[in-house]
């Protein structure tokens, strides 16, 4: 896919540079929002997951690239960052508006996920129709270490929770954290069954994620237009418990999930701190996380 146009613009607000680059191809005008955190750090948004860009002294690490047909329009932006070349993408999980612009970049990227992650992304049609282009080269089960010093980028596992594959993607020099889907925004995750998400075991995995990475303040979360701080994933973890809790004890109780699901509310202590009431509806909103669960305490 060759880039046509790309337009760019930069502000700075609250000491943040924010800028705006629309990439048209094909017809179709594909605008990329960036977001810069740090001098080497930037967020892009628009097309799907948020999108970390890390410029590391011999090139440019991406997190995350965005539904299919938006990769290009990533690379672009990234020029107008860095002139320095791609050399590593990060996936977060398998969802296709976090891996999907993967087959539109470099074939020398190597790729990198959890074991989980890259089983999950060989089933996906798109990179069958690639040449296998952007599927992950390498993958950790529980935790890898890449570069060092300033550059040093710390990947995390700690269990399922919106799939069976979510890495922590920290940045220790910045005191930054990707987290994927697994934290997306202040609402209910997702669960996605189909891909090994647990309805019953993202709690647990929240909290080991929050006892187990140390020294990070600031959390790119995988569907918001602002940061959310440590604090927030500890309250996050309890939130999921929460939700565990009452789903748990209604089940036991012989309601369905359909008879269920509508008594479901959300805490006013979360609402307060900023987390939503609205219930998530993909993968059959509350009544679908319902049903996982109870398969999955017919399991247990």
């Amino acid at each position: 896919m060759t880039r046509s146009m790309v337009l760019g613009t930069l502000l700075v607000v609250g000491g943040l540079s924010i800028g705006v680059s629309a990439a048209r191809q094909g017809g179709q005008t594909r605008t990329v929002q960036v977001e810069k955190l740090q001098d080497n750090l930037f967020v892009l948004r628009g097309g799907g997951g948020s999108t970390a860009v890390f410029v590391t002294t011999d090139g440019v690490v991406v997190v995350d690239t965005k539904n299919p047909g938006w990769g290009q329009p990533i690379l672009d932006q990234i020029k107008e960052l860095s002139p320095k070349p791609v050399t590593l993408l990060i996936n977060t999980h398998t969802h296709g508006d976090h891996v999907g612009g993967n087959v539109e970049f470099p074939a020398n990227a190597d790729v990198v996920t959890h074991a989980n992650t890259k089983a999950n992304m060989e089933k996906m049609k798109i990179f069958a129709e690639n040449a296998n282009r952007g599927m992950a080269k390498r993958t950790f089960t529980d935790r890898l270490t890449i570069g060092k010093g300033p550059d040093q980028i710390d990947l995390y596992y700690f269990g399922p929770g919106h799939t069976n594959g979510d890495a922590f993607v920290v940045f220790p020099a910045l005191r930054t954290m990707h987290a994927g889907d697994i934290f997306g925004n202040k609402g209910l995750p997702l669960i996605d069954a189909g891909n090994g998400g647990s309805v019953l075991h993202i709690a647990d995995t929240l909290r080991k994620a929050h006892a187990g990475i140390k020294n990070v303040e600031t959390i790119i979360n995988g569907h918001m237009a602002t940061q959310t701080t440590w604090d927030d994933l500890r309250m996050f973890a309890d939130l999921n418990q929460d939700f565990l809790t009452w789903a748990q004890a209604e089940l036991k109780a012989g309601k369905t999930p359909e008879d269920a699901a509508p008594g479901w509310t959300v805490p006013e202590k979360y609402v307060t701190a900023g987390f939503s009431a609205n219930a998530p509806t993909m993968f059959g909103g509350l009544v679908g996380r319902l049903r996982r669960l109870q398969e999955e305490m017919g399991k247990k």
